[in-house]
């Protein structure tokens, strides 16, 4: 069930880089280590691994262009998370509960489908595993599959450039929230049209999404999470509203947001300290698995983003449990050889005492 990549040629041309291992100060030995475009390849796609040749355009950056329907809607949106938050003593066990089963699935739908089986392709789902992802992905509105697919991909592929979405160097307001805010960087748009996205459209269940995102949403983001309460066990349909609906969607926002902001500043960087994303085990809590971005980024193939396994890592449970089902296979995970390989040749050495 496990397609592990690790040392297995000794060929040093046409995809294999060797790396001088050393443990302890003791003898130095040779590992062959497959690169990425191997690994990837190996997926049927490269569009997420970084691009070195890409260079930002010389000049002045273009002015920001606000998007004010944006601007309003998320101000009124997070008004109704704090509005939602005074209701909460007031709220039914069963709501709350209901609540947090709604942000699971949505995480999942995000976690688990658009970003590791769809942008990555580190693992392969069945047809009834990627109809569920599918309504979890809408139950979560960030964009569709597509769109979020491309965006992703986009990201790291150049990230922390001016072709990044969500580009970090921006600042944390930016690449938290801001970047929705404004209009995208003409590089982001650019590079997007550019990615090869065949995998994403031979996929009819997210195309299908696609189609009919806006009444997904409506029906799966809003509708359902408030109308379950009220009907069964009789919550107030205001409560049922704000927290189910608004407050569990705002926190799924900001958990998600965290990725790109919190775990792209704050943590350590065991794996390549030459890149801004680090390890952050509070975003893995709230991303149920996401923040061991220094990793993911040095390793985007990977099914489980850490090599923790289900260490802080819910959405790894929940695959593994997908696979153990059969609605799940081909998981991809890096070798502990290819892991230690590269803390000792690019990481910060954090690991020592980790």
């Amino acid at each position: 069930l496990f397609k592990e990549f690790s040392s297995t040629s000794s060929t040093t041309a046409g995809g294999i880089v060797t790396s001088r291992v050393t443990s302890n100060g003791n003898a130095v030995k040779e590992k062959d280590l497959l690169n990425h475009e191997d690994l990837a390849g190996n997926r049927g796609m490269i569009d997420d691994i970084f691009d070195e040749t890409y260079q930002e355009k010389e000049g002045p950056k273009p002015p920001l262009r606000y998007v004010w329907r944006n601007i309003i809607l998320m101000s009124l949106l997070h008004l109704g998370a704090l509005f939602a938050l005074v209701l909460i003593p007031y709220a039914k066990i069963q709501t709350l509960a209901w609540a947090l089963l709604c942000f699971v699935v949505s995480a999942l739908g995000i976690t688990a489908g658009s970003h590791r089986l769809w942008s990555h392709r580190s693992y392969k789902a069945t047809l009834p595993l990627r109809i569920f992802l599918t309504i979890a992905n809408s139950m979560a509105f960030q964009n569709d599959i597509y769109e979020w697919v491309r965006d992703h991909r986009v990201h790291h592929k150049f990230s922390e450039t001016d072709a990044d979405p969500h580009n970090a160097t921006r600042g944390f307001f930016f690449s938290h929230i801001g970047w929705l805010l404004v209009r995208k960087h003409p590089d982001v748009i650019e590079k997007g049209q550019k990615l090869d996205l065949s995998d994403i459209k031979a996929d009819k269940v997210v195309m299908f999404q696609r189609r009919y995102y806006k009444p997904s949403v409506v029906l799966l983001c809003f509708t359902l999470p408030s109308v379950v309460p009220w009907y069964f066990w009789d919550e107030s349909i205001i409560i049922s509203f704000f927290i189910p609906a608004i407050l569990r969607y705002t926190i799924g926002l900001n958990c998600t947001w965290l990725v790109n902001s919190a775990a792209h500043m704050f943590g350590n960087r065991p794996y390549d300290q030459n890149i801004n994303p680090r390890e952050n085990p509070l975003v893995s809590l709230g991303a149920i698995g996401e923040g061991f971005h220094n990793y993911h980024h040095t390793f985007p193939y990977d099914y489980s983003s850490s090599e923790f396994g289900w260490r802080f890592n819910l959405t790894t449970v929940f695959i593994d449990l997908m696979c153990l089902l059969g609605l799940a296979s081909d998981r991809k995970k890096v070798s502990k050889e290819v892991i230690l390989a590269r803390k000792l040749r690019t990481g910060d050495g954090s690991h020592k005492s980790g």
